[in-house]
C-alpha cells in the first residue's frame, strides 16, 4: 500500500497543530518533517524543540528528513523529541554506516536520502541496513519546485536493485509530487510519497490526499 507523507514545510506555521490534525483527518499516513540547517541547503526550518512540541498533537508516524551537514550530531535530539524515523543524506556525512547504526540504536527506523544528481552507487553498500531510501525529485531546500522527471529511471533502477537483493525497503520520493507525478513515481517503484504544497495548497485537503493514492 502506498503511504502518503505530507510535508509540513508547506503548512501554516501559525497553527501547526491544526495543520497536522488536518492531514491526519484526511487519511495521510506520515508527517514529513523537513529539517534544514542553512548549510547543506540554503534555508532554515525546524529544530528538535518544534518536533517535541508537535509530538503531543498526534500519534502519526514522524518522518524526520535531515537536510543538514554532519547529521550524526542531531540524531540524539530528534530521537528524543519523538521521531519515528530519521533520514540522512549520503552526501552530508563521511560515515554513513555509523550514522545509520546510531539511528537504529535509538530504537527507530533509519533512512538514507540522495539528491537528484547523486548516484545510487553512493548507497548501494548500505541498502541492507536501511528501512527506506529517499530519492529527491527536486533539489532540496525549498518547497513548491518543479518535478525533475530525469529521476524516474533512477527510481526504477533502485527498485530493481532492492528486488534482486530480496529487500522490502521503502522507496520514498520527495519533490514536485502531485496527482500526475504520483502515478509516474509509483509506476517506477516508489512506495512513500511526500507532498507539501500540493496537499497544503489544496482547497480540499481530503481530496488531494486521496488523489495521491490513485
Amino acid at each position: 500500500m502506498i503511504k502518503i507523507a505530507p510535508s509540513i514545510l508547506s503548512a501554516d506555521f501559525s497553527c501547526l497543530g491544526n495543520e497536522i490534525r488536518k492531514i491526519e483527518k484526511a487519511g495521510a499516513d506520515w508527517v514529513h518533517i523537513d529539517v534544514m540547517d542553512g548549510n547543506f541547503v540554503p534555508n532554515l526550518t525546524f529544530g528538535a524543540p518544534v518536533v517535541k512540541k508537535i509530538r503531543n498533537v498526534t500519534r502519526m508516524f514522524f518522518d524526520c528528513h535531515l537536510m543538514v551537514d554532519h547529521p550524526e550530531t542531531y540524531i540524539e535530539d530528534f530521537a528524543a523529541a519523538g521521531a519515528d524515523q530519521i533520514v540522512v543524506h549520503a552526501e552530508a556525512t563521511k560515515h554513513l554506516h555509523r550514522c545509520i547504526q546510531a539511528i537504529h540504536a535509538k530504537g527507530i527506523k533509519a533512512g538514507v536520502a540522495l539528491n537528484p544528481a547523486s548516484s545510487l552507487a553512493l548507497i548501494e553498500e548500505i541498502l541492507p541496513d536501511v528501512d527506506m531510501v529517499l530519492l529527491m525529485t527536486v533539489n532540496p531546500g525549498f518547497g513548491g519546485q518543479q518535478f525533475i522527471s530525469s529521476v524516474l529511471p533512477k527510481i526504477s533502477r533502485l527498485r530493481r536493485m532492492l528486488d534482486l537483493a530480496g529487500l522490502r525497503t521503502d522507496i520514498q520520493v520527495d519533490g514536485g509530487i502531485n496527482a500526475e507525478t504520483a502515478r509516474q513515481v509509483v509506476g517506477a517503484g516508489a512506495t512513500v510519497l511526500v507532498a507539501g504544497s500540493y496537499v497544503y495548497g489544496a482547497k480540499d485537503v481530503n481530496a488531494a490526499v486521496k488523489s495521491l493514492r490513485g
